[in-house]
């Protein structure tokens, strides 16, 4: 007897009136309607995969976030030390200075050297200073604490530097304290 399969997966005989079922034991007609009776179910069980799904990816952000500050301050560090490590000769010059049973002027020798030494890691740094003297006074990278009245010099230039100015590159880190010339001959004009 030979058997075929109908479009349900029901197989019968070709020549008989006889069914058989081969996979499915219920009937076709009460498994489309047990997948359509219960949409809330289905709808709360995907809530609870996206509500599942959206913890799980704002326990990652936030451990990325972490993570990343946790970086920064390990980088923060580390570049401190770097800059740090190359004072520490510095101040050991200091320290020795101190403890010296020297004049007067073997003391300043000793502390212009340990000036020398600290603007020559300045500039190992990339740190620059900021011209003064004889330049025009500029107010994005000079501060002025008052002026001084000459005739010998142009109007708006510096006279006198009271602080050094310090810059990275073109990152200002502090404004060089000038003295500003005020020029009663070049004012008048």
């Amino acid at each position: 007897m030979a058997q075929q399969e109908n479009e349900y997966g029901v197989t019968h005989a070709a020549d008989a009136d006889v069914l058989t079922v081969v996979d499915d034991p219920q009937p076709v007609a009460e498994s489309e309607s047990a997948a359509t009776a219960d949409p809330l179910a289905e709808l709360k069980a995907e809530r609870d995969q996206l509500l599942d799904r959206l913890a799980r990816l704002q326990a990652e952000f936030d451990n990325a976030r972490k993570r990343t500050e946790r970086e920064k301050l390990e980088f923060r560090d580390y570049a401190t030390g770097n800059v740090v490590e190359q004072f520490l000769p510095v101040i050991d010059n200091f320290a020795l200075a101190l403890g010296a049973n020297a004049s007067a002027e073997q003391l300043r020798t000793g502390v212009e050297l340990i000036v020398k030494q600290m603007d020559e890691t300045l500039r190992g740094l990339q740190v620059q200073t900021i011209p003064t003297v004889g330049q025009q006074f500029d107010p994005r990278v000079h501060e002025a604490l008052g002026t001084v009245e000459r005739e010998d010099l142009p109007d708006q230039s510096i006279a006198e530097e009271i602080r050094k100015g310090y810059k990275i590159r073109e990152r200002l880190l502090r404004p060089a304290l000038v003295r500003i010339v005020s020029n009663p001959k070049q004012a008048e004009a």
